[in-house]
Protein backbone atom coordinates (compact mmCIF):
# COMPACT_ATOMS: atom_id res chain seq x y z
CA UNK A 1 0.00 0.00 0.00
CA UNK A 2 2.79 2.35 0.92
CA UNK A 3 4.51 1.58 -2.39
CA UNK A 4 1.39 2.57 -4.35
CA UNK A 5 1.07 5.84 -2.41
CA UNK A 6 4.69 6.70 -3.18
CA UNK A 7 4.15 5.97 -6.89
CA UNK A 8 1.03 8.16 -7.04
CA UNK A 9 2.70 10.98 -5.07
CA UNK A 10 5.75 11.04 -7.36
CA UNK A 11 3.62 10.90 -10.53
CA UNK A 12 0.58 12.82 -9.41
CA UNK A 13 0.66 15.34 -12.30
CA UNK A 14 1.03 12.58 -14.87
CA UNK A 15 -1.80 10.56 -13.30
CA UNK A 16 -4.04 13.62 -13.27
CA UNK A 17 -3.21 14.21 -16.94
CA UNK A 18 -4.17 10.62 -17.82
CA UNK A 19 -7.43 11.00 -15.87
CA UNK A 20 -8.33 14.12 -17.84
CA UNK A 21 -7.45 12.37 -21.14
CA UNK A 22 -9.73 9.45 -20.31
CA UNK A 23 -12.60 11.82 -19.48
CA UNK A 24 -12.02 13.70 -22.74
CA UNK A 25 -12.02 10.51 -24.81
CA UNK A 26 -15.22 9.27 -23.13
CA UNK A 27 -16.94 12.60 -23.81
CA UNK A 28 -15.83 12.61 -27.45
CA UNK A 29 -17.09 9.12 -28.18
CA UNK A 30 -20.30 9.52 -26.18
CA UNK A 31 -21.34 12.86 -27.72
CA UNK A 32 -20.28 12.46 -31.39
CA UNK A 33 -21.96 9.99 -33.78
CA UNK A 34 -18.95 9.88 -36.14
CA UNK A 35 -16.61 8.69 -33.42
CA UNK A 36 -19.24 6.21 -32.19
CA UNK A 37 -19.50 4.73 -35.68
CA UNK A 38 -15.72 4.43 -35.92
CA UNK A 39 -15.54 2.72 -32.54
CA UNK A 40 -18.35 0.31 -33.48
CA UNK A 41 -16.56 -0.59 -36.73
CA UNK A 42 -13.28 -1.22 -34.92
CA UNK A 43 -15.04 -3.34 -32.30
CA UNK A 44 -16.79 -5.41 -34.99
CA UNK A 45 -13.49 -5.92 -36.83
CA UNK A 46 -11.78 -7.07 -33.63
CA UNK A 47 -14.65 -9.45 -32.83
CA UNK A 48 -14.46 -10.89 -36.36
CA UNK A 49 -10.70 -11.38 -36.03
CA UNK A 50 -11.10 -13.20 -32.71
CA UNK A 51 -14.00 -15.30 -34.03
CA UNK A 52 -11.94 -16.27 -37.07
CA UNK A 53 -9.12 -17.62 -34.93
CA UNK A 54 -11.59 -19.46 -32.69
CA UNK A 55 -13.30 -21.07 -35.72
CA UNK A 56 -9.93 -22.00 -37.22
CA UNK A 57 -8.86 -23.64 -33.97
CA UNK A 58 -12.14 -25.54 -33.71
CA UNK A 59 -11.80 -26.73 -37.32
CA UNK A 60 -8.25 -27.94 -36.63
CA UNK A 61 -9.42 -29.94 -33.62
CA UNK A 62 -12.08 -31.60 -35.81
CA UNK A 63 -9.67 -32.64 -38.57
CA UNK A 64 -9.33 -36.20 -37.30
CA UNK A 65 -13.10 -36.66 -37.20
CA UNK A 66 -13.49 -35.13 -40.67
CA UNK A 67 -10.74 -37.39 -42.05
CA UNK A 68 -12.41 -40.50 -40.64
CA UNK A 69 -15.74 -39.45 -42.16
CA UNK A 70 -14.10 -38.90 -45.57
CA UNK A 71 -12.43 -42.33 -45.46
CA UNK A 72 -15.79 -43.95 -44.69
CA UNK A 73 -17.43 -42.05 -47.54
CA UNK A 74 -14.64 -43.07 -49.93
CA UNK A 75 -15.17 -46.74 -49.06
CA UNK A 76 -18.89 -46.47 -49.74
CA UNK A 77 -18.35 -44.64 -53.03
CA UNK A 78 -15.78 -47.17 -54.26
CA UNK A 79 -18.10 -50.06 -53.44
CA UNK A 80 -20.85 -48.30 -55.39
CA UNK A 81 -18.59 -47.46 -58.36
CA UNK A 82 -16.42 -50.56 -58.64
CA UNK A 83 -17.77 -53.19 -56.31
CA UNK A 84 -20.90 -54.44 -58.02
CA UNK A 85 -21.41 -56.95 -60.78
CA UNK A 86 -21.57 -55.37 -64.23
CA UNK A 87 -24.05 -56.55 -66.82
CA UNK A 88 -27.66 -57.62 -66.71
CA UNK A 89 -29.07 -60.43 -64.60
CA UNK A 90 -29.69 -63.56 -66.73
CA UNK A 91 -33.36 -63.83 -67.66
CA UNK A 92 -33.44 -67.63 -67.73
CA UNK A 93 -32.80 -68.06 -64.02
CA UNK A 94 -33.49 -66.08 -60.90
CA UNK A 95 -30.36 -65.91 -58.75
CA UNK A 96 -30.65 -65.34 -55.01
CA UNK A 97 -27.92 -62.85 -54.12
CA UNK A 98 -26.93 -63.47 -50.48
CA UNK A 99 -24.49 -60.56 -50.50
CA UNK A 100 -26.90 -58.00 -51.87
CA UNK A 101 -26.72 -55.77 -54.93
CA UNK A 102 -24.44 -58.08 -56.90
CA UNK A 103 -21.51 -57.07 -54.73
CA UNK A 104 -18.15 -58.42 -55.87
CA UNK A 105 -15.65 -56.11 -54.17
CA UNK A 106 -15.44 -54.58 -50.71
CA UNK A 107 -12.67 -52.37 -49.38
CA UNK A 108 -10.62 -52.19 -46.17
CA UNK A 109 -9.14 -48.78 -45.41
CA UNK A 110 -5.69 -48.37 -43.85
CA UNK A 111 -2.57 -46.24 -43.57
CA UNK A 112 0.94 -46.62 -44.96
CA UNK A 113 3.53 -46.79 -42.16
CA UNK A 114 6.61 -47.48 -44.31
CA UNK A 115 7.27 -46.88 -48.00
CA UNK A 116 10.13 -46.96 -50.52
CA UNK A 117 10.43 -45.75 -54.13
CA UNK A 118 14.20 -45.82 -54.73
CA UNK A 119 14.75 -49.55 -55.33
CA UNK A 120 14.23 -51.81 -58.32
CA UNK A 121 11.52 -53.64 -56.38
CA UNK A 122 9.73 -51.41 -53.88
CA UNK A 123 7.47 -52.32 -50.97
CA UNK A 124 5.33 -50.54 -48.41
CA UNK A 125 3.80 -51.66 -45.12
CA UNK A 126 0.20 -50.98 -44.06
CA UNK A 127 -1.49 -51.20 -40.66
CA UNK A 128 -4.01 -53.84 -41.71
CA UNK A 129 -3.60 -57.62 -41.62
CA UNK A 130 -5.44 -60.93 -41.34
CA UNK A 131 -7.39 -59.64 -38.33
CA UNK A 132 -9.06 -57.21 -40.74
CA UNK A 133 -9.45 -59.79 -43.52
CA UNK A 134 -6.36 -58.80 -45.52
CA UNK A 135 -4.47 -61.64 -47.26
CA UNK A 136 -1.79 -62.07 -49.95
CA UNK A 137 -2.71 -61.40 -53.60
CA UNK A 138 -5.20 -58.68 -52.71
CA UNK A 139 -4.95 -55.43 -54.63
CA UNK A 140 -4.22 -52.12 -52.91
CA UNK A 141 -5.38 -48.78 -54.24
CA UNK A 142 -5.02 -45.20 -53.04
CA UNK A 143 -7.32 -42.18 -53.51
CA UNK A 144 -5.43 -41.33 -56.71
CA UNK A 145 -5.16 -44.81 -58.24
CA UNK A 146 -3.57 -48.26 -57.97
CA UNK A 147 -0.71 -48.74 -55.51
CA UNK A 148 0.33 -52.41 -55.24
CA UNK A 149 -0.48 -56.02 -54.34
CA UNK A 150 -0.32 -57.65 -50.88
CA UNK A 151 2.46 -60.25 -50.64
CA UNK A 152 2.61 -61.10 -46.91
CA UNK A 153 0.54 -60.52 -43.79
CA UNK A 154 0.54 -60.78 -40.00
CA UNK A 155 -2.39 -60.25 -37.68
CA UNK A 156 -2.16 -56.45 -37.73
CA UNK A 157 0.08 -55.60 -40.70
CA UNK A 158 0.61 -56.40 -44.36
CA UNK A 159 3.57 -56.07 -46.71
CA UNK A 160 2.59 -54.74 -50.12
CA UNK A 161 4.68 -54.91 -53.29
CA UNK A 162 4.47 -51.51 -54.92
CA UNK A 163 3.54 -51.06 -58.58
CA UNK A 164 7.04 -49.54 -58.76
CA UNK A 165 8.63 -52.97 -59.02
CA UNK A 166 10.57 -54.30 -61.99
CA UNK A 167 9.80 -57.94 -61.21
CA UNK A 168 6.49 -59.78 -60.70
CA UNK A 169 4.20 -56.76 -61.00
CA UNK A 170 2.22 -56.50 -64.23
CA UNK A 171 -1.12 -54.69 -64.24
CA UNK A 172 -3.89 -55.14 -66.82
CA UNK A 173 -4.98 -51.66 -67.88
CA UNK A 174 -6.96 -50.10 -70.70
CA UNK A 175 -7.32 -46.89 -72.67
CA UNK A 176 -10.55 -45.37 -71.36
CA UNK A 177 -11.56 -43.83 -74.69
CA UNK A 178 -11.11 -46.87 -76.93
CA UNK A 179 -11.31 -49.79 -74.48
CA UNK A 180 -8.13 -51.43 -75.85
CA UNK A 181 -6.19 -53.08 -73.06
CA UNK A 182 -2.59 -54.05 -72.47
CA UNK A 183 -0.03 -54.76 -69.77
CA UNK A 184 1.57 -52.06 -67.62
CA UNK A 185 4.89 -52.54 -65.82
CA UNK A 186 7.75 -50.43 -64.49
CA UNK A 187 11.21 -50.10 -66.04
CA UNK A 188 12.89 -49.05 -62.79
CA UNK A 189 13.69 -45.49 -63.89
CA UNK A 190 11.19 -42.74 -63.07
CA UNK A 191 8.96 -43.26 -60.03
CA UNK A 192 6.32 -41.03 -61.63
CA UNK A 193 5.85 -43.15 -64.75
CA UNK A 194 5.13 -46.74 -65.79
CA UNK A 195 5.19 -48.36 -69.22
CA UNK A 196 2.20 -49.76 -71.12
CA UNK A 197 2.68 -52.36 -73.87
CA UNK A 198 0.60 -54.68 -76.09
CA UNK A 199 -1.53 -51.88 -77.57
CA UNK A 200 -1.63 -52.29 -81.41
CA UNK A 201 -0.19 -49.38 -83.36
CA UNK A 202 -3.42 -48.90 -85.33
CA UNK A 203 -5.12 -47.78 -82.10
CA UNK A 204 -5.39 -43.99 -81.99
CA UNK A 205 -3.84 -42.46 -78.89
CA UNK A 206 -2.72 -39.02 -77.80
CA UNK A 207 -0.92 -37.42 -74.88
CA UNK A 208 -3.33 -36.94 -71.98
CA UNK A 209 -5.52 -39.98 -72.70
CA UNK A 210 -6.82 -41.59 -69.51
CA UNK A 211 -5.60 -45.04 -68.44
CA UNK A 212 -7.80 -47.18 -66.16
CA UNK A 213 -7.71 -50.73 -64.81
CA UNK A 214 -9.09 -53.21 -67.33
CA UNK A 215 -10.67 -55.61 -64.82
CA UNK A 216 -9.08 -58.62 -66.55
CA UNK A 217 -7.92 -60.14 -63.27
CA UNK A 218 -9.44 -60.88 -59.87
CA UNK A 219 -7.20 -58.29 -58.17
CA UNK A 220 -8.42 -54.86 -59.28
CA UNK A 221 -11.96 -53.85 -60.31
CA UNK A 222 -12.48 -52.37 -63.75
CA UNK A 223 -12.36 -48.59 -64.06
CA UNK A 224 -9.91 -47.62 -61.30
CA UNK A 225 -7.94 -44.52 -62.31
CA UNK A 226 -4.30 -45.30 -63.17
CA UNK A 227 -2.86 -42.28 -64.96
CA UNK A 228 -2.54 -40.49 -68.29
CA UNK A 229 -0.51 -40.98 -71.46
CA UNK A 230 2.70 -38.96 -71.14
CA UNK A 231 4.36 -40.10 -74.40
CA UNK A 232 4.39 -42.93 -76.93
CA UNK A 233 6.29 -44.46 -79.84
CA UNK A 234 6.08 -47.61 -81.95
CA UNK A 235 8.30 -50.54 -80.95
CA UNK A 236 10.13 -51.48 -84.17
CA UNK A 237 10.45 -55.12 -83.07
CA UNK A 238 6.84 -55.83 -82.09
CA UNK A 239 4.90 -53.20 -84.03
CA UNK A 240 2.98 -52.27 -80.88
CA UNK A 241 2.93 -48.97 -79.02
CA UNK A 242 5.39 -48.33 -76.20
CA UNK A 243 3.45 -45.92 -74.00
CA UNK A 244 4.71 -43.96 -71.01
CA UNK A 245 1.97 -43.54 -68.40
CA UNK A 246 2.21 -40.76 -65.81
CA UNK A 247 0.74 -42.22 -62.61
CA UNK A 248 -2.14 -40.31 -61.09
CA UNK A 249 -1.14 -41.43 -57.58
CA UNK A 250 2.13 -39.89 -56.33
CA UNK A 251 3.81 -42.97 -54.91
CA UNK A 252 6.34 -40.94 -52.95
CA UNK A 253 3.48 -39.33 -50.98
CA UNK A 254 1.48 -42.52 -50.41
CA UNK A 255 -0.48 -42.28 -47.16
CA UNK A 256 -4.09 -43.47 -47.11
CA UNK A 257 -4.90 -46.78 -48.89
CA UNK A 258 -7.75 -49.22 -49.52
CA UNK A 259 -7.29 -52.99 -49.77
CA UNK A 260 -9.53 -54.60 -52.41
CA UNK A 261 -11.38 -57.73 -51.29
CA UNK A 262 -12.81 -59.77 -54.18
CA UNK A 263 -15.74 -61.71 -52.73
CA UNK A 264 -15.80 -64.09 -55.70
CA UNK A 265 -12.06 -64.57 -56.07
CA UNK A 266 -12.11 -68.22 -54.94
CA UNK A 267 -14.66 -69.08 -57.59
CA UNK A 268 -12.71 -67.23 -60.30
CA UNK A 269 -9.46 -68.91 -59.21
CA UNK A 270 -11.12 -72.33 -59.30
CA UNK A 271 -12.06 -71.98 -62.96
CA UNK A 272 -8.67 -70.44 -63.80
CA UNK A 273 -6.94 -73.47 -62.28
CA UNK A 274 -8.64 -75.70 -64.83
CA UNK A 275 -6.70 -73.98 -67.64
CA UNK A 276 -3.56 -76.08 -67.16
CA UNK A 277 -5.43 -79.37 -67.39
CA UNK A 278 -7.38 -78.12 -70.41
CA UNK A 279 -4.17 -77.15 -72.21
CA UNK A 280 -2.74 -80.60 -71.47
CA UNK A 281 -5.83 -82.25 -72.95
CA UNK A 282 -5.57 -80.10 -76.06
CA UNK A 283 -1.93 -81.05 -76.46
CA UNK A 284 -2.70 -84.75 -76.12
CA UNK A 285 -5.30 -84.48 -78.88
CA UNK A 286 -2.83 -82.99 -81.34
Amino acid sequence: MGFLLRVFSKNSFFMFFLFLQIIAIVLIFSRNSMQQSWLAAQTAAFNSWVSGYIDEGASYLKLKQVNEELVSQNKQLMEELYGKQNGKTPVFRKVHDTIGGGQIYTFVDGDVIFNSINRKDNYFTINRGTNQGVYPKMGVIAPGGIAGIVVNTTGQYALVQSVLSVHKIKISVALKNSGYFGTMSWDGEDSREMQLSDIPKYVSIKVGDTIITAGKSAIFPMGIMVGRVAGYQVDSKTGFWNINVELNEKMGKLSKIFVVKNLKKAEVQKIQDTLASQLKKDKDLQ
